[in-house]
């Protein structure tokens, strides 16, 4: 039931373009794996082997500090509405910080948001593809506005205080890189 491809295909690209939510999954060498849903306006597809995500600014940073031990990310879309299918995207991922040179280029492919805190590149290793036939029925409301009613409240420079107290390190005690300077 599985398949396998060595990149995106057209159909896969059409299935990730009509989801609504998605999964982001890393893990260091030791401590814990972290799985983050995702959702909002925040991915985007670069070609056939590269996509990006942003990431909001939120309780914790852990996907930042498993990177910079180990590059390894899965992205996990399922069909909750239509025809049942969950799309894997596996691959190594590079985080792009505001404070890189690279943020202004990439950063206009989204919305823009207060709360941006990365933007993270995954280079796909491999696509798979699986019959999600368990994966139940899910009707698709609205976006919530409260993690950008909150950041939009905080304002650009309470972001930043907010990293400094609650971004600077994993549940593991391990750096994530984040610099609010």
């Amino acid at each position: 039931m599985a398949e396998q491809f060595e990149q995106l295909a057209p159909d896969h690209i059409t299935f990730i373009g009509k989801q609504h939510l998605y999964f982001v999954a890393t893990a260091a060498a030791e401590g814990y794996v972290n799985l983050s849903p995702k959702g909002m306006d925040s991915f985007r597809i670069v070609n056939q082997n590269t996509v990006r995500w942003l990431n909001l600014t939120g309780s914790g940073n852990e996907t930042a500090a498993h990177l910079l031990e180990n590059p390894r990310m899965t992205i996990m879309f399922c069909s909750f509405d239509r025809q049942p299918l969950i799309l894997r995207l596996y691959g190594q991922a590079r985080t792009i910080h505001p404070r890189d040179d690279e943020w202004t280029s990439v950063s206009g492919d989204f919305p823009h948001f207060t709360g941006a805190r990365q933007i993270y590149e995954l280079d796909i290793e491999m696509v798979q593809t699986s019959c999600g036939y368990a994966v139940p029925f899910y009707e698709f409301r609205d976006d919530r506005q409260t993690l950008t009613k909150w950041a939009d409240n905080r304002g650009a420079a309470g972001i930043r205080d907010y990293w400094t107290e609650e971004n600077r390190l994993s549940l593991d005690g391990k750096p994530t890189g984040i610099d609010p300077v």
